[in-house]
């Protein structure tokens, strides 16, 4: 019987791993995510494994054999408990397809880039350095954030690109 199985890769070869499995006939699934991160003072979109260092084959052990996965470019081997190969239950991999976007079959982070509150500091600008705290974004490129100038706490807009989370 066909089931879902974790295969764990070496790191950030996920891609790699999932090309070579293929090429040997497995049915693999890697779901993917696109975030924002900040690179180079800038925030980007960028695509990335929803589990870093993980995938799955989908495979039955009696018809087809998973010994190949060990010696595959980009993977360590099958993910074991006890000697045995862990199964992800079809119905957590069918939650994960269901949630991705059809189009480009990745899942969308939703997640908001500060939460109220967050400490922040402004990393460009004229207020470079300085730290304050996340109140709000300003629309779709600005945030405003609350700093304390001249003794009284004030409302800052800024663009989102010179936002960072504050070092603690």
């Amino acid at each position: 019987m066909e089931c879902w199985y974790a295969i764990c890769c070496k790191p950030r070869q996920e891609l790699i791993a999932q090309e070579n499995l293929l090429r040997q006939g497995f049915h693999v699934y890697l779901p993917r995510i696109q975030i924002r991160k900040r690179r180079r003072g800038k925030w980007v979109d960028t695509i990335e494994p929803l589990f870093p260092r993980y995938l799955f084959i989908r495979v039955d052990p009696n018809r087809h054999s998973t010994a190949p996965v060990r010696s595959t470019r980009g993977a360590i081997g099958l993910v074991r408990f006890g000697g045995q190969p862990a199964v992800a239950p079809d119905r957590v991999i069918e939650a994960l397809l269901q949630r991705e976007d059809r189009a480009t079959g990745l899942r969308q982070d939703d997640r908001t880039l500060f939460c109220a509150g967050e400490p922040v500091r402004l990393m460009e600008g004229p207020l470079s350095g300085m730290e304050g705290v996340f109140a709000q974004e300003d629309g779709e490129a600005r945030v405003i954030v609350l700093m304390e100038l001249l003794g009284k706490a004030n409302k800052v807009r800024v663009s989102r690109d010179w936002v960072a989370p504050a070092a603690h």
